[in-house]
């Protein structure tokens, strides 16, 4: 009997062992499916040859130059970028003061403005896209670059107010308390005490929400002014007319901006934490 059940418990455990190895190995194919794409455009924008494709040539930065030198792409970029920054600026500041009212105070309809605001993370951007269009033609509105903008506003506005709230949670009522009890207004305790604990959600929102604006495509296609190209509008119009070598040069620089400002910004961020920490006293010293 003992050793039906040492031999139950050998069997187990070499299932769970499969189970685990099947798990990585279907795991480490979807990462490839993924991912095997980026590295492929990222490498044959490197590519001597003006066919893209495997065996490479040689190496060659001649697609970024003529890539710098094509006005289109360089007026796309302009306006990918501008906007991005005027969505990321907006949608900051009214997702912090929305996570904050939220968090802080209780007041008529709070669930319902709760809802409100994180609904258009929850629909699909065509079906919103599409919804939108819908509306803007019935009332017989032309696209504009404001439509636009406040359209990308919109799509981010839900993960700068997430991305808050998960900080003021943390963030003891204590302290603000103390303040207002010092004699602080209300705005001198938000934005003495407060705002220096929200700094890293403040920072990550910021930079979330540049990265969905200037990433942003399905949007943008239906919202934006006729003759206006944001950078994805544009790739997918140059996809149009041929395959050029010169989209994985843009490919790669997308990948760069898109992927390579959140890192730099967590860098950042955690490098002034780590200053912050090292300048605090510690409880001995105290």
């Amino acid at each position: 009997m003992a050793d039906g059940v040492g031999w139950m418990k050998v069997g187990r455990k070499q299932e769970g062992r499969w189970a685990w190895r099947l798990t990585g190995f279907v795991t480490l194919c979807v990462y490839i499916f993924m991912f095997a794409p980026i590295v492929a455009t990222v490498i044959l924008s490197f590519n001597a040859s003006m066919f893209g494709g495997f065996p490479m040539t040689g190496f060659s930065l001649q697609w970024y130059a003529k890539l710098m030198a094509n006005e289109q792409v360089l007026t796309a970029f302009r306006t990918s970028l501008w906007i991005a920054l005027v969505t990321s600026a907006v949608t900051t500041a009214v997702g912090v003061v929305t996570a904050f009212a939220l968090v802080r105070f209780e007041f008529p309809g709070k669930q319902a403005l709760s809802t409100l605001v994180i609904l258009p993370a929850l629909v699909p951007e065509t079906i919103l896209g599409v919804g939108l269009l819908v509306l803007i033609k019935a009332i017989d509105q032309p696209r504009t670059m404001l439509l636009l903008v406040l359209g990308h506003i919109l799509l981010a506005v839900p993960y700068v107010v997430l991305i808050t709230q998960a900080r003021m949670v943390g963030i003891r009522r204590v302290y603000e308390e103390a303040a207002l009890s010092l004699g602080a207004s209300r705005f001198s305790s938000f934005r003495e005490i407060t705002l220096p604990l929200l700094i890293p959600a403040v920072v990550g929102g910021a930079l979330l929400a540049f990265t969905i604006s200037f990433d942003n495509t399905s949007a943008s296609l239906f919202w934006r002014p006729a003759g206006v190209e944001t950078m994805p509008t544009q790739i997918l119009s140059m996809l149009k007319i041929s395959i050029s070598p010169e989209i994985n040069a843009l490919g790669t620089v997308m990948i760069l901006v898109t992927v390579g400002i959140p890192l730099l910004g967590g860098l950042i961020l955690q490098s002034l934490t780590r200053l912050k920490r090292r300048g605090q006293p510690t409880e001995e010293a105290r």
